[in-house]
């Protein structure tokens, strides 16, 4: 019996209450066919969400400015002559190169490249991803993303209790856990939008398929093998594991940015032939070679007549002497005819394409990394006590370089990097080197919470030296890569009960969201004569503007003194975003009609209302209810239907 039909009897028994056909129909609907199938499990953070709505608050005491800082000179590395360095250019040396703040004249020329502003946020990373969804929908360019292995090893907590292999449900909750991030994530990526995920072969097989179900199989990417371990564990009982996997996912495949890599001077030696302009290349046989793919049945289209240099037609034969197939369609060959070069042998002239070492950038990033390329979990460690001068700090740190692979093959030099199990700070630091590198400006936002005091102990303080300069391990004062700005936020909530005060209070506690949404930082307000507790304004420096008008009963007065700042703006190079305490855009419309022209204006609060509730529907948060206190009962976690929900955001507003 087809669907429709099974849902019109079970609506036609006359036994059932309304809500037992509901539970009948969703279960229906949800029964899935094929693909990965697991059991809900309740998070205690997940039920913080019905009824209260996650902010940022900065931590100012532990903000870095690039203007603030002094640099500290380079000394002689105290290590012995021939010792490895851990980076293919070490920090010093990078941080000759790197811009300075003010724009002074760095290796010889002038650079006034402006710091990005990292973000590093301490709190419940499930929290910190619904606040990004309001800041941050549809604009990060890559994902990377290290979480629990789930080994059952106290590696994997679950409200507050690891979870060891005993469990019964020891899958469910790391599916339940991953599934509401990932969900997130994908919303927060753009079109261009590339995800990494490590993994080993404790919930490799279950990710894959959940990532089918999240981001669609279709964009599936490929999944990359690094070689984590640089030598053998003797003492392993069956195999030496040496490798972890990396899932590769696409928000779209069709707009992938994955880039070919640059070829060294090892593989140069390959490009054996040099044109007439002196770019050197190789050439690969026309004909299509390997599989069913090379016949003439399988791609009839590609069988055709090119005509060789002695005007004879050329088809592609294979070597049994039956028809073949050309890799290139006819109007290709057209196109790219400088590529095509011929070849006479015994039996003819034959037609070959030409791969250019630098025309076509070199080749495709390949799917197995080896420790030497990348480095290794010995290589991580020493990495971070390097800098940190302690041992056991964090216990799996990413190689810096397995990081700057992903962003340098995914992203570009003003790529949105993002890592929400961010644990000792590997992807800001990698974020960092690779804009000295490369003169970027990549951002980096990170979310880790401070268990064992990991946020402010490792990752912050790791990033801190990174930027602002530090003696290292060996005695070694390494100076800082001090064109970066690094701002420190902790989750805080107001309650998403939509009465006015709750209202007013959101609008308060809107402020970093917004400034991090603007990327406009610079309070200018009462430098222009405003009072802080009525609005604020901020700045790029750049010519970008942001306003935020809070509730007061000066507010129309407040409105019309900004309409006068707007327009005594001189360098205004985009409109200014004014978001204000209002009830509708058409109200808030009116207040800044005067300078029309000049504002895009966003009424407040129901800008974040609107975000979050998206996020929750996402979460299908409507339709949970939780019990009063975390168990394993069944009970705890149940689906009824939207009018019943304890969501503070689907709850009618109070009047």
């Amino acid at each position: 019996m087809d669907k429709p039909a099974l849902i019109k009897k079970i609506k036609a028994i006359e036994s059932l209450t309304n809500a037992e056909k509901s539970d009948l129909i969703e279960l229906l609907n949800n029964t899935k066919k094929y693909g990965l199938v697991w059991e809900d499990k309740p998070e205690d953070v997940e039920r913080d969400l019905l009824t209260m709505l996650p902010v940022l608050q900065e931590v100012p005491e532990r903000r870095i400015l690039a203007k603030d800082l002094v640099q500290i000179p380079s000394q002689t590395e105290k290590s012995k002559p021939g010792d490895p360095t851990l980076f293919n250019q070490t920090e010093s040396a990078l941080a000759a190169k790197a811009p300075f703040p003010g724009g002074e004249e760095v290796g010889g020329e002038a650079f006034t490249a402006k710091p990005p502003n990292h973000i590093l946020i301490e709190g419940d990373n499930l929290h910190a991803l619904t606040a990004l969804s309001f800041t941050h929908e549809g604009k990060i360019d890559v994902i990377y993303i290290d979480p629990p292995y789930n080994t059952g090893n106290k590696d994997f907590k679950y409200n507050d209790n690891f979870v060891d292999r005993e469990d019964a449900y020891r899958h469910s909750k790391w599916l339940s856990f991953l599934h509401k991030r990932l969900l997130i994530a994908k919303r927060l990526l753009s079109e261009k939008g590339v995800i990494f995920i490590s993994i080993d072969d404790n919930e490799q097989a279950q990710l894959k398929l959940l990532c089918d179900e999240i981001f669609d199989s279709n964009n599936f990417i490929d999944t990359i093998i690094w070689e984590k371990n640089d030598s053998p564990k003797m003492d392993s009982k069956l195999f030496s594991t040496k490798h972890d996997y990396i899932l590769c996912y696409g928000k779209n495949i069709l707009t992938l940015p994955i880039k070919p890599l640059i070829i060294n001077s090892e593989e140069i030696v390959h490009y054996n032939k040099v044109d007439k302009d002196g770019n050197r290349y190789y050439i690969k046989p026309l004909r299509a070679m390997g599989g069913q793919g090379e016949t003439r049945e399988a791609r009839p289209n590609l069988y055709y007549a090119m005509i060789a240099p002695d005007g004879t037609e050329v088809y592609p034969k294979r070597k049994d002497g039956t028809d073949g197939a050309w890799r290139w369609s006819k109007e290709k060959t057209l196109i790219e005819d400088e590529r095509i070069e011929w070849t006479k042998g015994k039996k003819g002239y034959s037609p070959n394409f030409k791969i250019f070492a630098e025309k076509y950038s070199g080749r495709p990033p390949e799917t197995i990394w080896y420790h030497h390329e990348v480095g290794s979990n010995r290589t991580s460690k020493s990495e971070l006590n390097l800098i940190l001068e302690e041992t056991n700090l964090f216990n799996s740190p990413k190689p810096i370089a397995l990081i700057k692979k992903i962003m340098k093959i995914s992203g570009n030099k003003n790529s949105i990097v993002f890592d929400f199990f961010a644990g000792s700070g590997t992807t800001l630091h990698a974020t960092i080197l690779s804009n000295a590198e490369d003169r970027g400006s990549r951002q980096c936002i990170l979310v880790t919470n401070n268990e064992n005091n990991i946020c402010e102990e490792v990752t912050y303080e790791r990033n801190k030296r990174v930027i602002a300069g530090y003696t290292n391990a060996k005695g070694v004062q390494v100076p800082g890569l001090a064109n970066n700005n690094l701002r420190y936020y902790k989750t805080g909530f107001v309650p998403s009960a939509k009465t006015e005060v709750n209202r007013r209070l959101l609008t308060s506690a809107s402020t970093e969201l917004l400034q991090i949404k603007e990327d406009c930082y610079i309070d200018i307000t009462t430098l222009n004569g405003f009072d802080a507790t009525k609005c604020g304004i901020y700045s790029n420096e750049k010519g970008k503007y942001l306003i935020v008008v809070y509730h007061s009963r000066q507010q129309n007065e407040v409105a019309e003194h900004l309409c006068d700042f707007i327009r005594s703006i001189s360098d205004l190079s985009e409109k200014v975003r004014v978001y204000a305490f209002s009830p509708e855009t058409e109200t808030l419309a009116e207040d800044f009609y005067p300078v029309a022209d000049k504002v895009n204006a966003v009424p407040l609060p129901d800008a974040i209302y609107n975000a979050y509730r998206a996020t929750f529907k996402t979460l299908k948060l409507e339709k949970k209810v939780f019990s009063a206190t975390s168990t394993e009962s069944e009970d705890e976690h149940v689906a009824e239907s939207e009018s019943s929900s304890q969501s503070g955001l689907f709850e009618k507003e109070e009047e």
